[in-house]
């Protein structure tokens, strides 16, 4: 796979293939990357446009997106997807686990994803 398949920019949330590094980096230094951005508490759940392939084998879909949730700065959950609505609704679906578990255990978010994270665990 060849450096200018991984990379990618963003045209009305749509990713479209560069076609050398100079054009991607006038559109990285210039997209707004985030898809989505959510506050429980002190976790935070975020959702970017990562505009390189993370696809690490280069067959099927690219891998585009990631939603990552923080907990005190540390990174403790990952999830990537290849469209901008996957991203969309990976990160929704995050975000109401997290609130699920709130609502269920009368916790606080960092409680909430400790029991989230565990149950990923036993997946």
């Amino acid at each position: 796979m060849a450096l200018t398949d991984m990379l990618w920019k963003l045209v009305n949330r749509r990713a479209v293939p560069c076609d050398d590094i100079v054009e991607w980096g006038r559109a990285y230094s210039s997209m707004d990357r985030r898809v989505a951005e959510t506050w429980l508490d002190d976790v935070r759940v975020s959702t970017v446009f990562l505009a390189v392939d993370y696809n690490p084998i280069g067959r099927g879909d690219p891998v585009l997106f990631e939603t990552m949730v923080f907990v005190a700065g540390k990174t403790h959950h990952m999830r990537r997807y290849s469209l901008w609505e996957e991203a969309e609704s990976g990160h929704a679906e995050m975000v109401e686990l997290i609130r699920s578990e709130m609502r269920a255990a009368r916790v606080k978010a960092a409680e909430a994803w400790t029991a989230v994270s565990e149950r990923f665990g036993r997946q």
